[in-house]
């Protein structure tokens, strides 16, 4: 399985918990930030990822336009079966995009619908 997709996680996918339960491992990551997006909270409903998460309450991005804002993450290196696992993980108020991190590199990353 390699592990070829980079993915930046701000929330709830750093918990050792989440990543038990979504990948089956614990993932390591490097420091680095989202630009141009601002962190706001969700009201989950689901109570799957409540009972994995442990809160009901996540966070989100949203994009401001702005570089000036930015979010604070880790960027992890995940499998293609990783990210699909990631992606049944993550609720209907998140969708996935392609964006650049300030370290360069560009990542997958949940934001706001």
């Amino acid at each position: 399985m390699a592990a070829d997709q980079l993915l930046f996680s701000y929330g709830t996918l750093q918990n050792a918990e989440v990543q038990l339960d979504t990948f089956g491992r614990l993932l390591e990551g490097e420091d680095d930030f989202l630009p141009g997006f601002t962190v706001d909270y969700a009201e989950i409903e689901d109570h799957r990822i409540i009972e994995i998460s442990g809160a009901t309450v996540h966070p989100i991005v949203r994009a401001t336009g702005n570089p000036l804002d930015k979010v604070h993450g880790i960027a992890i290196w995940v499998s293609e079966e990783e990210l699909e696992a990631a992606d049944e993980y993550e609720v209907t108020l998140y969708r996935r995009i392609s964006a650049r991190l300030t370290s360069g590199r560009t990542a997958w990353v949940y934001v706001g619908n």
